[in-house]
């Protein structure tokens, strides 16, 4: 514990106030350097990592800070970007505190690996993967555990009982006649020494968690008073907006400036890695100046230059040879080869964006013998590496202050910390001259890359006479997410990608023939993880084949698929679970359908029934009932905003989102294009959360998979047509 004197806690708002905007009161060598920080960290696996951190002792020191006003701030070492982590970590430490909710506040723990290192990463600080809560449950559960036994410990010296008569609820200490709150006895608490083990409570006399408590960061995003990096003002600060190529691969060759220089604001024009940077007193010259950038000649010598027809041509011929194998189990060749009934099937996946509400920004400031980075930062130790491999300097020399981001979905945890990188080459460019503001427009952002890589998958699968799987070959087609990022070495075996192929060849249902195939292609297009990686695409492949043998086996396919699961008790639970919330088995009506799937993802199982309804061959998405085992549920409130989001953000990518290139161009260039859900669109959703026992899993993303194959097995079941292929197309299908 830290105590803050009312002197000290005015001066930290006042330093903090005055960055804020009065209306809100190189690139090889930095991801080379922060390679080598992430080699150090995946020595020990995931699993091995986090039991190795749940044998430290407790942290209090590093995570919990009482004010003399009794306000309990924890230190969140993750970023929140809308998902509620903030509001999830400071209710772990609540619950073993016996805090009052209405003392809880939350604060972005500085950049510093070795204190807020993410468990299951190794020694290193980020947000990602839906770790947020599993890797700090026990962590937090200590320190908030040790600060309570802190304080008690500090109020039976002053009162002169034994700490054994103690209670605490609701942040008021109590023995006899004797009371006190928190902020009394902090700073002679945080004299005593940390215990080196502490009782954790039973969950069954939990108070706080598994109920539904407000958000922390509620009010002050309703009200503006949230810090994004968008509202950072530095002293003397540019704005810098980049003129990027047309064509990933190519580099500036040469252009003239003269015309962005004549811009009234526009301050300088710099050459950086990433093309053109023009600097300007607003972000409104700055793109300006952009627009006036002229003779611009680019060297697209190791320019991509096919389009998607053409990759997608080329990934269906690979599709019909073999793959390198990610999966076996048995003989499904010779499976399918005696099946009495056989389906096969394919499917294409576009590019997708990130597109998140606020697009990449961040500011960078050269302070002391180092620099600030101002930034909604997701992978705080990576972006320190690059930052200091740009500049010359050491990790430990960069200084990030978090602050809150307006959406990711993977976006801003990128191992060339691209964004950052960028900012870092201008401030070098300039010599430092001025604090830099980077800004990407909506553009710069759907037309900037690292998409979640096209895929193609093509499956064979037969039945035996008797409705049973004779024997599964998938073939699965695209880039690598993990190839030529720190976490190769281990993401990578025998040259196959685990996350291209993860809920496809790891898949939860039991058949005996399986075989998958993995074909890795070489595009110049970069590509990055995206909300729920592997599974984006593999889930939807699964459900909806699986589907489909049902069909072809004459089963239920809730039915058909508890017979694949009778040995997934979690599994099968959720899929119970879902079957009776959603009233599975009742007729949909004419013109309506209603479609189910079900994906593990993050060691958490979501299902989800979809119920459509088809009228002169238009789609409306009527009602989404999920149902979710994520381990105990700290709050299920965050817990089905979750998942509402997943389910808006996987209808948007099945019914409008695609990247696409012509010519290696990228077609699409804002929300015109690149078309998100509509409020319009969106349906009523009902989340329904498995009781559990068990330690919290991921929630951020599993949400996702499973929206897509559970809307096509709906369409399907209102009017017997499949589409496969993502989006669905309306041209495609036949009222």
């Amino acid at each position: 514990m830290h105590i803050i004197t009312p002197d000290q806690y005015r001066v930290m708002l006042a330093r903090f106030s005055k960055d804020v905007a009065p209306s809100r009161r190189g690139f090889l060598k930095g991801i080379a350097a922060a390679s080598g920080a992430l080699v150090i960290g995946v020595h020990l696996r995931p699993v091995e990592a986090l039991a190795a951190a749940m044998a430290d002792g407790p942290m209090p020191n590093a995570f919990v800070r009482i004010a003399p006003d009794s306000t309990v701030t924890v230190l969140i070492k993750h970023l929140d970007m809308g998902q509620g982590v903030t509001t999830g970590l400071a209710t772990i430490v609540a619950e073993e505190l016996d805090a009052d909710w209405s003392q809880m506040r939350a604060a972005f723990a500085p950049a510093d690996a070795q204190l807020y290192n993410n468990l299951l990463f190794g020694p290193v600080q980020g947000t990602g993967g839906s770790t947020s809560v599993a890797n700090s449950w026990e962590q937090l559960r200590k320190a908030g555990a040790a600060a309570r036994h802190m304080l008690v410990a500090a109020a039976a010296a002053k009162w002169g009982v034994p700490a054994e008569s103690i209670s605490v609820e609701k942040g008021v200490l109590t023995s006899g006649n004797h009371s006190g709150s928190f902020g009394e006895f902090a700073e002679a608490a945080a004299r005593l020494d940390v215990p080196k083990d502490v009782k954790l409570k039973d969950p069954k006399d939990f108070t706080l968690i598994g109920t539904r408590l407000p958000r922390l960061d509620s009010t002050e995003k309703t009200d503006g008073k949230a810090v994004y990096a968008l509202d950072i003002r530095r002293p003397g600060m540019l704005t810098a907006v980049i003129r990027r190529p047309n064509r990933f691969g190519a580099t500036v060759k040469s252009f003239d400036a003269a015309a962005a220089k004549k811009v009234p604001g526009v301050v300088d024009v710099v050459a950086v890695p990433a093309g053109i940077a023009v600097l300007a007193q607003n972000t409104w010259a700055a793109i300006q100046g952009r627009d006036a950038l002229a003779d611009i000649v680019w060297d697209e010598a190791n320019a991509e230059m096919r389009g998607t027809a053409e990759l997608l041509d080329e990934y269906k011929k690979l599709a019909a040879t073999a793959g390198l194998p990610a999966a076996r189990k048995g003989d499904a060749a010779k499976g399918i080869a005696g099946a009495a009934k056989t389906v096969e099937v394919e499917f294409a996946f576009p590019y997708l964006a990130h597109a998140p509400m606020e697009p990449l920004n961040c500011v960078i400031e050269k302070t002391g013998d180092g620099v600030t980075i101002w930034a909604g930062s997701q992978f705080q130790t990576i972006e320190q590496a690059v930052t200091a491999g740009v500049l010359g300097l050491k990790p430990e020399q960069v200084k990030i202050e978090t602050v809150w981001a307006g959406g990711s979905f993977g976006r801003r945890a990128n191992p060339p910390a691209d964004y950052v990188a960028e900012a870092a080459t201008i401030l070098k460019a300039t010599d430092g001259k001025a604090p830099i503001h980077l800004v990407w427009t909506r553009e710069d952002d759907i037309k900037g890359g690292y998409y979640r890589p096209m895929f193609y998958h093509k499956v064979r699968a037969g039945l035996t006479a008797d409705g049973k799987i004779a024997g599964w070959e998938q073939q699965i087609v695209g880039q690598s997410f993990m190839a030529g990022t720190p976490f190769e070495a281990f993401a990578i075996k025998e040259g196959v990608d685990g996350t291209s192929v993860e809920g496809a060849a790891d898949t939860n249902y039991d058949i005996g023939n399986f075989a998958v195939d993995l074909h890795t292609t070489q595009v110049k297009v970069p590509t990055l993880w995206w909300r729920s990686v592997g599974h984006t695409h593999t889930a939807h492949v699964v459900e909806v084949t699986i589907d489909e043998l049902a069909r072809a086996a004459e089963r239920d396919p809730v039915e058909f698929r508890l017979e694949l699961l009778k040995d997934k008790p979690r599994h099968t639970g959720v899929l119970k679970l879902l079957a009776e919330k959603a009233s599975w088995g009742e007729k949909a009506g004419a013109g309506k359908g209603r479609g189910i799937a079900l994906h593990e993802s993050f060691n958490t199982v979501v299902g989800s029934v979809i119920d459509v309804s088809v009228v002169n061959g238009q789609i409306k998405v009527d009602r989404v009932v999920c149902a979710v085992d994520c381990g105990i549920a700290v709050n299920p409130d965050v817990i089905a905003a979750q998942v509402e989001g997943g389910v808006g953000f996987g209808l948007g990518a099945a019914l409008h989102d695609e990247i696409t290139l012509d010519k290696g161009v990228v077609e699409q260039a804002n929300f015109d294009g690149y078309v998100p859900l509509r409020m319009s669109e969106m349906p009523k959703v009902e989340v329904h959360i498995v009781p559990s026992a068990n330690a919290p899993t991921g929630i951020g993303e599993p949400g996702v998979p499973g929206v897509a194959p559970a809307l096509s097995n709906a369409i399907f079941d209102a009017t017997g047509q499949r589409l496969r292929s993502l989006p669905f197309r309306l041209e495609d299908f036949k009222a």
